[in-house]
């Protein structure tokens, strides 16, 4: 028997009356579910069964958080980089902001995105470590092949979206904002078109590494770049013996730091070899030498999380080893900067990030600090809180700061009168945590966290799907049994 339509019953009509309320309905329920925050839904709670690298979750989160605090300190206090980005007591400077150790909480961006390759180049490998360890190269081949397809796009689309939606404000609402908008509105569209083609050349030699659209999406070329280097390198590793693969990842990392000046390489190499590492240490398969350091494995770690703590907040104002040299604390460590690295910063951020990533697994309550709720919300919307940061600074946190007394420049010219001290607050506290600035935060933060969330629930979620989809499209269809 078959069940009767609208149709055959005459009720086309009640159907179509039906129907508009029903899609009105799913409309608006979508729209909210795009626009509410999830930070307290029960999806995110603690309590939740953490997957075995679910503490990397947060630690991405928690490095994009101090991406974001970095950028605004440093914007609101125009000029304030000598002495946020030198060590504590260069040039008789000496602020509890600059600390070794304090100082990734007010200077942290350059340590986060290090940490951001060395991940990138754990994650992308743990799935095809774990078909080479099983031996299974017919899915190792097809997981390379989907992984390298969708790369590119599951990176760029949400650059694209998020800075065509940045420049449309601009010229929908008649702001200034940075970098200084186009007289039309079609000319601001061809220049971004011009400027992300370059940006995106993987191959490209030349030309301004910034995409002036979003300063800070600079590392998003090099992911794409990182990336090709693990596929290729899995590839290549994928036939050798368990011993001889670890020995090639580490003359990767060689050659890249201390031959060729490929810090970035090196650091995604880096986490490979850690990904590696830890699954051959799941199945009890790490090469023997390892075993003579279990009894001093909780002094190793956290003595190679304390170097990490320190060597993250390497001074990273100028690339000029001079500087680095004339810097309290870091004389000595001066002279192991490879002649091949031209900034040295990215040489001992190398250091710093692995030996974080590599450590954080062992000690449990660090690990349990990144596993916290507020972190694995942070690490679901990273990429999208990186990406949306900075229009948020340059257009409203610049007001807020002018309205607060942190006074620019260009506010005499960009800004209309009205902003520009209109809430003027003193600038008592310590260097960094000045009333004036830590107020404008308590809108600035929760307006900057909803906007990525909105990104990534439209933008980056619906960039991975498409990705898998569009491969999926371009796969041959199975032959049809007859």
């Amino acid at each position: 028997m078959t069940a009767n339509g609208l149709l055959e019953n005459g009720d086309w009509e009640r159907g179509k009356m039906d129907w508009k309320p029903h899609a009105y309905v799913r409309a608006t329920s979508r729209g909210l579910d795009l626009i509410r925050p999830t930070f307290w839904t029960q999806t995110l709670a603690r309590s939740r069964q953490m997957g075995r690298t679910g503490y990397l979750d947060g630690l991405r989160g928690f490095a994009a958080l101090l991406v974001y605090w970095q950028h605004h300190e440093l914007w609101a206090h125009d000029g304030g980089e000598k002495i946020f980005e030198n060590a504590f007591g260069y040039e008789k400077q000496f602020y509890f902001a600059t600390l070794p150790g304090v100082r990734t909480f007010f200077n942290g961006g350059h340590l986060a995105v290090s940490v951001f390759f060395v991940l990138s180049g754990y994650v992308l490998s743990t799935k095809p470590w774990m078909l080479i360890n099983a031996g299974d190269y017919l899915k190792l081949s097809d997981n390379l092949a989907s992984a390298l397809f969708r790369r590119w796009l599951r990176l760029h689309i949400p650059v694209i979206c998020t800075t065509f939606i940045y420049i449309s404000i601009w010229h929908a609402f008649g702001i200034w904002a940075v970098p200084d908008p186009r007289a039309t509105y079609r000319e601001e569209i061809w220049n971004w078109y011009v400027e992300f083609k370059n940006f995106t050349f993987v191959f490209r030699t030349g030309g301004e590494p910034w995409f002036s659209y979003n300063f800070h999406s600079w590392s998003i070329p090099v992911e794409f770049r990182g990336s090709i280097v693990i596929y290729t390198s899995l590839l290549a590793f994928s036939r050798l013996k368990k011993n001889a693969r670890l020995l090639c990842q580490v003359a990767l990392v060689v050659y890249f730091l201390y031959i060729a000046d490929g810090w970035y390489c090196a650091m995604f190499v880096a986490g490979m070899l850690l990904s590696d590492l830890d699954l051959l240490a799941a199945n009890n398969a790490l090469p023997h030498f390892f075993s003579r350091l279990e009894p001093y494995k909780e002094h190793i770690y956290y003595t190679i999380f304390a170097i990490s703590v320190y060597l993250g907040g390497v001074p990273a104002h100028s690339s000029d080893l001079s500087v680095l040299r004339a810097s309290p604390g870091w004389y000595y460590l001066s002279f192991l900067k490879p002649q091949a690295v031209f900034d040295y910063k990215w040489f001992y951020l190398f250091w710093a990030a692995i030996l974080l990533v590599a450590s954080i697994r062992h000690i449990p309550w660090l690990k349990s600090f990144f596993e916290l709720r507020f972190n694995q919300y942070l690490g679901r919307i990273s990429f999208s809180l990186y990406l949306v940061h900075g229009p948020v600074l340059w257009t409203l946190g610049d007001r807020f700061y002018a309205a607060t007394g942190w006074i620019r420049e260009s506010h005499a010219t960009n800004l209309p009168k009205g902003w520009v001290n209109r809430f003027e607050l003193p600038k008592t506290g310590p260097l960094g945590l000045e009333l004036s600035f830590l107020l404008p935060h308590l809108v600035l933060l929760p307006l900057t966290l909803w906007l990525a969330e909105i990104a990534t629930k439209l933008f980056d979620e619906p960039s991975v799907r498409f990705s898998q989809w569009l491969y999926r499209k371009m796969l041959p269809q199975p032959p049809v049994k007859s």
